[in-house]
C-alpha cells in the first residue's frame, strides 16, 4: 500500500491551528501572526508536506505559478547578473508558498507577444512580471487585454493599471558623478544602456543632469546593450577619441568589467589613467583588479518584493506601488584623481 500523503489537516493538528489558518499561512495571506506562520511552516516541513497543485488548481482555477518572459538572446542571458539574482529573490518567496516560476526566454517582437499569449491562453500562470520596461511599452495593454495580473519593475511611461515595484536609479548615478568630480575629473563619459529601455534612458539622463549641476559640459555618451561585447565596443570608441575621458560611468557592472579589460589591453592603467564606475554591485565587482566602484542595488530583494506584491494582487488584496531603498554608491579602488591633476 502506498504511503499516505500528509494533508493540510495533518499540518493544522501538529501546529495547533485551524485548516483555514494553515491555508492562509501557506499562501502568504495576511491576518496570520508571524509566530503562528513560522510554527505552521515548521510543522509542514516536519511532516514533509507538499501542496497537491493539481487538486488545488482544479478546485480554485489557479495555476499556482507566476510568469516571467525575457526578451534576450538565450546565449547571453547567463552572463547578465541581473536576471539570475532577481529570479533567486522571486524563487525564495514562491518556494515557501509551494508555487512555481514559469520562465520563457524569447526573441523580441512577435515572439515576445506570443510568449505572453501562450501563458494566458494555456492557463499556465496566475500573473506575470514585466521587466525591462520600454518607451511606449505595448506589453502593458497586451497583458491587460489578456486578463493577466501583473507587476511592473518601475513605472512605465504609458497609463498602467498595474502596481509597480520601483527602485530609483538617480541617486546612485548622481553620487557616482559627484564622487568623480570630487576627485578632480572634468572629462567624464557614460556608457549607457539601450535608449528604448526606460532604465537605460533614466540612468543616462541622471548622468547628464549631474554633470550640468556641477557646471561641466555634457560628457560624451556611447550606447551599449548591457552586454560585455556592447561595453567593449563602446569603451573602444571612447578611448579612441582625440580627447578621451579620464573617467567613465557605466550603466551596469558587466559593461564596466569589459571596459576595464579594454583599458588594460590598451596599456591604460585603471585607475591611474582611467577611473571606472559601474552599476549593480554584482558579486564579482568586489573581486576585480582593481575592485570596482559601483552603484549598489538590492536586486535579490527586488525579486522578493515583486513576488509578494504579485501574489497579493492575485489574491485580491490591495497592492499599491512600492518604493524600494534607492541605489547608493560603493567606492572601491577603480576610481582615483586623474593623472594629469
Amino acid at each position: 500500500m502506498a504511503e499516505r500523503r500528509p494533508t493540510i489537516a495533518d499540518v493544522a493538528r501538529r501546529a495547533g491551528v485551524s485548516k483555514g489558518t494553515v491555508s492562509f499561512a501557506l499562501n502568504g495571506r495576511p491576518g496570520v501572526a508571524a509566530a503562528t506562520r513560522e510554527r505552521i511552516l515548521e510543522a509542514a516541513e516536519a511532516l514533509s508536506w507538499r501542496p497537491n497543485h493539481r487538486a488545488r488548481s482544479l478546485s480554485v482555477s489557479r495555476a499556482f505559478a507566476l510568469g516571467l518572459v525575457i526578451a534576450r538572446d538565450p546565449s547571453l542571458l547567463g552572463s547578465d547578473p541581473f536576471f539570475p539574482t532577481f529570479i533567486a529573490g522571486v524563487e525564495t518567496v514562491l518556494a515557501e508558498r509551494g508555487q512555481a516560476l514559469v520562465l520563457q526566454v524569447v526573441g523580441g517582437g512577435q515572439a515576445e507577444t506570443e510568449g505572453y499569449r501562450r501563458l494566458a491562453e494555456d492557463g499556465r500562470v496566475d500573473g506575470v512580471f514585466l521587466t525591462d520596461l520600454r518607451r511606449n511599452d505595448p506589453r502593458i495593454a497586451l497583458v491587460e487585454r489578456l486578463g493577466l495580473p501583473a507587476i511592473t519593475l518601475n513605472r512605465p511611461d504609458v497609463p498602467s493599471p498595474f502596481p509597480a515595484v520601483c527602485l530609483n536609479d538617480r541617486p546612485g548615478i548622481t553620487a557616482a558623478v559627484d564622487h568623480l568630480v570630487g576627485l578632480g575629473h572634468a572629462r567624464i563619459a557614460h556608457v549607457a544602456g539601450p535608449d528604448d529601455f526606460l532604465h537605460g534612458r533614466g540612468r543616462r539622463e541622471a548622468f547628464l543632469d549631474a554633470l550640468a549641476a556641477h557646471g561641466l559640459p555634457l560628457g560624451r555618451v556611447e550606447v551599449g546593450d548591457f552586454t560585455a561585447s556592447g561595453g567593449t565596443a563602446a569603451t573602444r570608441r571612447l578611448l579612441a577619441a582625440p580627447d578621451p575621458p579620464t573617467a567613465i560611468v557605466y550603466a551596469n557592472d558587466l559593461m564596466a568589467i569589459a571596459g576595464i579589460n579594454v583599458a588594460h589591453g590598451l596599456g591604460i592603467s585603471v585607475p591611474a589613467r582611467l577611473s571606472v564606475a559601474g552599476y549593480d554591485d554584482t558579486e564579482l565587482s568586489a573581486h576585480l583588479h582593481p575592485p570596482l566602484t559601483t552603484v549598489r542595488t538590492d536586486v535579490f530583494g527586488w525579486g522578493q518584493v515583486a513576488a509578494r506584491s504579485l501574489l497579493a494582487l492575485i489574491n485580491g488584496e490591495s497592492a499599491g506601488d512600492v518604493e524600494l531603498e534607492p541605489a547608493r554608491l560603493v567606492v572601491r579602488r577603480s576610481t582615483a584623481p586623474p593623472h594629469d591633476v
